[in-house]
């Protein structure tokens, strides 16, 4: 638990717009030294003339959080300024949809590339940072939160390579929290599993590489596409209230960070399907218009 977040380092990953940028404004409303860290460069530069015009200490670095090599430069960096952060956010995150057996390789490495290989790059490079200064500090107090998704406790179709990304995430983090409660009781960690809400997820091909180049898109990539941007375009929670939730978590050292806790119904039912050794549950059941249609679709091509 961090109570006390003033003249603390703050990292945080795709800061350029969505979860990041809104933790980094509050971040900044508490005198945080912050560390931009984005993959788009006009994001990146809007958010620190934004951030720096309130006085607080700023620090940007364009990164692809999926290259090993410029995480190691950014984490070396980050200590030489400011010494061990107390708050890291490995929340940069992309999408892509379609039937599991159409994503491409390049599909594949792009999206496991940054939401999970990016967190593990977090989490490899700073926790060791962070442990070391809980060592030399009584008082040091650090945190990690990683951005998984409510797709990282569910299975809903069309849209798998997110998924596994997002479950490997929510798995990463249980088991850093465990990993963590075992040496210190001075760093700690959390998972934020949003539900829909209006971010730029649903236009993340935007910052794809050029080395992972998308192929035309399928039918059920076209319609996953169209899903998401209609879900996440309607979403009624705000990521500044996704942030503050995300304060929040870390000030009281709660784990599971929610954005639509009556989304957990569903969760529930796939956990008690999964104890029961049931078949999958309907993931359309309290809509199951949906499903029709989708089912429709996919079948009249």
């Amino acid at each position: 638990m961090i109570d006390n977040f003033e003249g603390k380092t703050a990292v945080l990953t795709g800061a350029g717009s969505g979860f990041g940028l809104e933790c980094a404004r509050i971040g900044a409303r508490l005198g945080m030294n912050l560390v931009l860290v984005d993959v788009q460069q006009d994001a990146l530069d809007q958010a620190v003339q934004e951030l720096r015009a309130t006085g607080v200490q700023v620090m940007a670095h364009k990164v692809d959080v999926a290259s090993a090599a410029a995480m190691e430069v950014l984490a070396s960096q980050v200590k030489s300024r400011f010494g061990a952060p107390h708050f890291v956010f490995n929340n940069a995150g992309v999408a892509a949809g379609g039937l599991l057996w159409e994503n491409s390789m390049a599909d594949w490495n792009w999206v496991l590339g940054v939401n999970l290989w990016g967190v593990v790059h977090g989490v490899r490079l700073f926790t060791p940072m962070m442990l070391e200064a809980a060592r030399a500090d009584p008082a040091y107090r650090g945190h990690i939160v990683n951005t998984a998704s409510m797709a990282g406790l569910l299975t809903p179709p069309n849209m798998g390579i997110y998924n596994v990304s997002k479950h490997a995430v929510v798995a990463l983090t249980e088991t850093l929290y465990q990993d963590l409660s075992l040496v210190t009781e001075q760093v700690s960690a959390s998972v934020l599993c949003p539900y829909f809400v209006p971010t730029g997820i649903s236009q993340s091909h935007r910052n794809r590489p050029a080395d992972q180049p998308a192929s035309p898109p399928t039918q059920s990539q076209l319609i996953g596409q169209a899903m998401s941007e209609k879900a996440v375009g309607s979403g009624k929670v705000s990521a500044a209230a996704v942030a503050q939730k995300v304060f929040d978590a870390i000030s009281q050292g709660q784990f599971y960070i929610y954005s639509h806790p009556q989304a957990l119904g569903n969760v529930q039912q796939r956990m008690e399907a999964i104890v029961m050794a049931h078949n999958p549950p309907d993931p359309f059941g309290a809509r199951p218009e949906v499903g029709q249609q989708l089912r429709a679709a996919l079948r009249a091509t």
